[in-house]
């Protein structure tokens, strides 16, 4: 299926590995120009240097999601070297667990900026060239927490949830220019952060690290952890001119995870 984003361009955030990695080697294996953004600038080159020696188009430009002048500048240079931004990838990395209690006005400021306030900032930047362009796709990842919050992950739930409503209201703002919104939520995909969050409740439990992964795969319908390159899948879907009709959703990438309907 051509999916019709051969020339578009597109900008990843937090690609330097993990879910953004895979997202942005996939747009440009489908022919998008991809920009990718990280603040680990190893990783980063590393992810661009093999999209560019698998025949595709990326530049990666080092910024921090929780500086608002690193994220300006790191558009103005994404823009000066690919021209159009088309398509936007928001991705960002989780705050700490813990409880919902207790949590410092440091901690919230920090990851707000981070979490939250990166993801609009970078898209009030590139959403007017799209709808004078009358051509847009923004897609912000969150976490099922914004379905059922996940216990000892406080911070994540209540912040990962203000993005759905966000990116709800903007979606019916923006439909008329050809600029659509979704969010995309993954369940437990294969990560190292879902690694690291296994890892912390094995010794907040004293239990095997298998016997934890062995439990939450049980939770999981289909048994099995997702691969990053289904969740990729899903994101090129949205970002395609196949789901031209789809705005204001909330699409689940999680095997069948979240029980609600």
């Amino acid at each position: 299926m051509d999916l019709g984003l051969t020339g578009k361009g597109a900008l990843v955030l937090a690609a330097g590995g993990g879910l953004g990695q895979a997202i942005a080697e996939t747009l440009a294996r489908e022919g998008a120009r991809v920009a990718l953004t990280d603040r680990d600038e190893a990783s980063l080159k590393r992810v661009a240097d093999s999209i560019v020696k698998g025949g595709g188009a990326a530049r990666s430009f080092v910024a921090d999601l929780g500086n608002a002048a690193e994220l300006e500048t790191m558009v103005n240079d994404a823009e000066r070297e690919l021209g159009t931004i088309d398509i936007l990838v928001n991705l960002t990395g989780g705050p700490p667990g813990g409880p919902m209690s207790g949590v410092s006005a440091e901690s919230w400021t920090k990851y707000f900026q981070m979490m939250v306030l990166s993801v609009t900032q970078v898209t009030d930047r590139v959403l007017p060239g799209m709808r004078k362009r009358g051509w847009g796709r923004v897609i912000t990842s969150t976490s099922s927490g914004v379905i059922v919050p996940i216990p000892d992950l406080g911070l994540s739930n209540a912040l990962r949830s203000a993005l759905v409503g966000w990116s709800k209201t903007l979606a019916r703002e923006v439909a008329a220019d050809g600029v659509t919104a979704n969010v995309i939520v993954p369940g437990r995909i294969a990560t190292a952060r879902i690694r690291q969050l296994d890892e912390m409740r094995a010794s907040r439990e004293g239990r095997p690290f298998d016997d934890i992964v062995a439990t939450s795969v049980s939770t999981i319908p289909m048994r099995r952890y997702g691969e990053p390159q289904e969740y990729a899948d899903a994101v090129a879907f949205l970002a395609s001119t196949k789901a031209s009709y789809i705005t204001g959703s909330m699409l689940r990438v999680d095997g069948g995870l979240v029980a609600s309907i």
